[in-house]
C-alpha cells in the first residue's frame, strides 16, 4: 500500500499530531527517506501499535536521510488558531532538515508555501506515502513522550493515557480540578451542558 513519492528529486514527508487536543503542543515532523527504504510495520500512527511505533521512531531516526520533529505550545495555538499552528510546526520541523528538500509532501488539504520549494497536499497521505508516514510516527512518539512528561506535574488529568484528547475522563477532570497552563484556552474545553452545572 505505502509506496515512495515518485518524483527525481529530494522529497520530505511532513506530518502533525495532537491537532484535536484539549492540552499540550501540536507536534510535527518532517522525515527524508533514503529511496529504497523498506519497512513492512510502517504505516500511519494511528493504524500503528504502541510497541512498533516505538520500534519505528529507532529505524527512523537511524536509517533517515534528515528528520525534524518541533512542537507548538498552547500559547502559540490560542494565539494563532490550531490550524496556523499545525502548519507552523511543519515548517519548523521542516527547518530542522539537515538537508533541503526539492520537493515536499503534507498529510491532509492545508499548507502555506515553504519558501520556494513545490509542495502536495495528499489526504489521508501518512496512509499512502512512506515518508509522511514515517513523520507520522516521529511526530506522534515526541508528542506522547511530552504528554508523559507533564503527566507527572498533574496527573489527575491522566496524560500519560489519554494524551490530551476529549476523552470522558479528561473532561471530567477538568470539570472537577480546572484547567491548567498547558490547557489550549481557545478550544471549549467542556461542552456547555456540563459548564452550566459549575
Amino acid at each position: 500500500m505505502l509506496k515512495m513519492y515518485n518524483l527525481p528529486c529530494q522529497i520530505a514527508g511532513t506530518d502533525e499530531a495532537g491537532r484535536g487536543c484539549l492540552a499540550g503542543p501540536v507536534t510535527a515532523a518532517a522525515v527524508i527517506l533514503p529511496k529504497n527504504f523498506k519497512n513492512k510495520l510502517l504505516n500511519d500512527s494511528k493504524q500503528t501499535k504502541l510497541s512498533d511505533r516505538n520500534k519505528l521512531k529507532e529505524i527512523i531516526i537511524g536509517e533517515a536521510i534528515a528528520y525534524g520533529i518541533a512542537h507548538v505550545y498552547m500559547e502559540e495555538i490560542d494565539e494563532i488558531n490550531i490550524l496556523n499552528a499545525s502548519i507552523l510546526a511543519m515548517h519548523r520541523a521542516i527547518k530542522q532538515l539537515s538537508c533541503e528538500p526539492e520537493h515536499i509532501i503534507v498529510d491532509g488539504n492545508k499548507f502555506k508555501p515553504y519558501g520556494n520549494i513545490s509542495h502536495d497536499c495528499v489526504i489521508k497521505g501518512d496512509g499512502k506515502f512512506l515518508s509522511i508516514a514515517a513523520a507520522s510516527i516521529l511526530a506522534k512518539t515526541a508528542r506522547d513522550e511530552f504528554m508523559e512528561k507533564i503527566h507527572q506535574e498533574f496527573p489527575l488529568y491522566n496524560w500519560k493515557q489519554n494524551k490530551g484528547y476529549p476523552t470522558k475522563e479528561h473532561r471530567r477532570a477538568i470539570m472537577e480540578f480546572g484547567s491548567t497552563p498547558y490547557h489550549r484556552k481557545s478550544f471549549k474545553l467542556l461542552p456547555e451542558q456540563l459548564k452550566l452545572t459549575l
